[in-house]
C-alpha cells in the first residue's frame, strides 16, 4: 500500500455535517493492527458469559445434542465469517468506520438508519455484558466483605438488589474509563486478554474431565441437560430446530459483520485482515461452546440437586468449584470472569455505537462522547430483563441486521466493484447525496428484507422465513437492492 494513497485520504472534506477527527479514513501511522491483533480480538469477544449461556440454551431449551450443537456453532460462525471478511475489505482498503462506509449504499444522511439501529442494538447489548459483569464483580466483593449479601436487606429497585446496582456501576465504569482512554487502549485490553482467557477455558475443561473420569462420560452425560426435548425429527428438524440455532449463531455476530470495518481500518493488508478473522472467530466460538457443554455437563454430576440453582451460569459454578477450597483462587477466576466480559463489551457492543452517535451528530459528539452514550442507553434499558430471552433475541434483531448486511455487499462488491470516492464518502453535496441524502433504493432494498422476514410469522407453512431470519433478510435485501441499482454505477 503507497503510502502517497493514505496522504490523499487524509485530506478529505471537512463538510461540518458529515465530519469529524474520529471518522476521518486511519492514517498510516494509525493502522497498527496485525492479523494476531484481529485473531486476539475475536478470541477476547467469543470468550465471553452470553457464549457460554447461549449454548446452553441451546441444549436446554432446543434439546440439541453436544455434537449438534458444536455443528450449529462451526455453520453459523462459518458463514457469519463471509460478510465480516467482505465488509472488512472496505475498511482495510479505505482507512474508513462503519457509518461512513455506509453512506455509499444509503447515502450521505440515508446512513443513519442501519448505523442507529445497530448502534441500539449495540446497546442492548452493553446492557448485557455489564449485567454479567456486575455479577462476577458483586461475587467478588462478597468474598471479600461478609456483610455484602445483607446489604439493602434484599430490598430491589427494577429487579436488582442494591449489591447488584452496586456492582453493575462499578462494572459500568470501568468500561467507560476504557472508552474514554480511546482505541489504542482497546487493542492493548484484548491482545492481553485473549491467551489469558484461553487458558481459562483449558482450566475449566481439565476440571470437568478430571473430576468425572473422562470427557465420554460427561459427552455421554450432556444428554441429562436437555430440559424440553425436540418434537421433530429428520427435514422438519432442521428447519424447526438446527436453522433457528444457525440464525441464533449467525447473529451472535451479526451487528459486528456491519461494522467490522471500525477494526479493520486499522489493519495494513488484506491478507492479515482475512487471516486473523479466520483464525480467531470460527474456532474460539467453538472451542468455548465446548467448554460450556462439557463443564456444564460435569456440574450435573458433581454437584448434588439443588446444590447449584443455574447449572448454566458460570459464576455461580466458578464460586461453587473454588469459593470453599482458595479465596485467593476463587478471586482470580472472578476476575478472569470480569475480564473476559470487559473485553468482549469494549469491542463488541461500545465501539460501534460511539461510532455511530458521532457519525449522526459530528459537530458536538466525540468517539468518547458516543461512548458515554452507549453507556446510558445501556442501563436504561433494563437489560437483565433480556437475558433469559438470549436466542428469540439474537432471531428477531437478526431480521433487522440481515438486510442491512446484503446491502452493504451488494453496493460495495457487486454494484461498485470495491471502488469508492472516498473524498464524495465526506462530502454532502456530492455522489453519494442522492435524494436528499437518502438513497431510495437502499432503504427499498432494506424495508423489502425486513418485510419477508416478518411474513414469516404470518402462517406456520412459512415459519422459516422468520427462524432464517438473517439469512431471509439478507438474501432478499442483496437481490432487490442489486437489481434497482443496475446500471447505476
Amino acid at each position: 500500500m503507497a503510502d502517497d494513497r493514505f496522504a490523499r485520504l487524509e485530506e478529505v472534506p471537512q463538510d461540518p455535517v458529515l465530519h469529524n477527527a474520529d471518522l476521518e479514513p486511519a492514517t498510516v501511522e494509525e493502522r497498527t493492527w496485525s492479523k494476531w491483533s484481529l485473531a486476539a480480538l475475536w478470541v477476547a469477544m467469543s470468550i465471553s458469559i452470553p457464549t457460554y449461556l447461549l449454548a446452553g440454551q441451546l441444549v436446554a431449551e432446543m434439546g440439541m445434542t453436544w455434537w449438534q450443537v458444536m455443528l450449529a456453532v462451526l455453520v453459523g460462525n462459518v458463514l457469519v465469517l463471509v460478510p465480516m471478511i467482505l465488509n472488512g475489505h472496505a475498511g482495510t482498503k479505505y482507512g474508513i468506520p462503519f457509518p461512513v462506509f455506509g453512506r455509499a449504499a444509503f447515502g450521505v444522511f440515508g446512513t443513519h438508519i442501519p448505523s442507529i439501529a445497530r448502534a441500539l442494538v449495540a446497546c442492548g447489548w452493553f446492557g448485557i455484558q455489564t449485567f454479567v459483569g456486575g455479577a462476577a464483580i458483586s461475587v467478588i466483593i462478597g468474598m471479600m466483605w461478609s456483610g455484602w449479601a445483607d446489604l439493602g436487606g434484599g430490598a430491589e429497585f427494577v429487579g436488582m438488589s442494591l449489591q447488584m446496582w452496586i456492582a453493575f456501576m462499578i462494572f459500568w465504569a470501568i468500561n467507560i474509563v476504557i472508552v474514554v482512554i480511546g482505541t489504542e487502549a482497546i487493542r492493548w485490553l484484548e491482545n492481553l486478554s485473549a491467551p489469558f482467557l484461553i487458558g481459562i477455558g483449558l482450566v475449566l475443561l481439565w476440571w470437568a474431565i478430571s473430576e468425572t473420569g473422562g470427557l465420554g462420560i460427561l459427552l455421554e452425560e450432556s444428554s441429562q441437560l436437555i430440559e424440553q426435548e425436540a418434537e421433530v425429527s429428520g427435514f422438519a428438524w432442521l428447519i424447526a430446530v438446527f436453522l433457528p440455532a444457525v440464525t441464533a449463531m449467525v447473529g451472535f455476530w451479526a451487528t459486528l459483520s456491519l461494522n467490522i470495518p471500525d477494526f479493520t481500518r486499522y489493519v495494513e493488508k488484506q491478507k492479515d485482515q482475512v487471516i486473523g478473522q479466520a483464525i480467531g472467530l470460527p474456532t474460539t466460538m467453538v472451542f468455548f461452546s465446548f467448554v460450556a457443554v462439557v463443564v456444564t455437563s460435569a456440574t450435573v454430576l458433581v454437584f448434588d440437586e439443588g446444590e447449584i440453582e443455574n447449572a448454566w451460569d458460570p459464576v455461580e459454578l466458578v464460586e461453587l468449584i473454588v469459593g470453599d477450597e482458595s479465596l485467593i483462587l476463587a478471586l482470580v477466576a472472578m476476575i478472569a470472569l470480569a475480564v473476559a466480559t470487559l473485553s468482549t463489551n469494549i469491542a463488541a457492543n461500545v465501539v460501534a455505537p460511539a461510532n455511530s452517535f458521532a457519525n449522526a451528530f459530528p459537530k458536538w459528539i466525540s468517539f468518547r462522547t458516543g461512548g458515554i452514550i452507549t453507556g446510558v442507553i445501556g442501563i436504561v434499558i433494563f437489560p437483565w430483563l433480556l437475558i433469559d430471552h438470549l436466542p428469540g433475541f439474537l432471531v428477531a434483531y437478526s431480521g433487522l441486521l440481515g438486510p442491512v448486511g446484503g446491502i452493504l455487499i451488494a453496493d460495495y462488491w457487486l454494484v461498485r466493484r470495491t471502488n469508492l470516492d472516498v473524498n464524495a464518502l465526506y462530502d454532502s453535496q456530492g455522489e453519494y447525496r442522492y435524494t436528499r441524502g437518502f438513497n431510495i433504493k437502499g432503504i427499498v432494498a432494506l424495508v423489502a428484507g425486513i418485510a419477508v422476514v416478518l411474513l414469516g410469522l404470518v402462517h406456520p407453512s412459512v415459519r422459516f422465513l422468520f427462524d432464517g431470519a438473517w439469512f431471509t433478510g439478507f438474501g432478499v435485501a442483496l437481490v432487490v437492492y442489486w437489481l434497482l441499482m443496475r446500471g447505476e454505477v
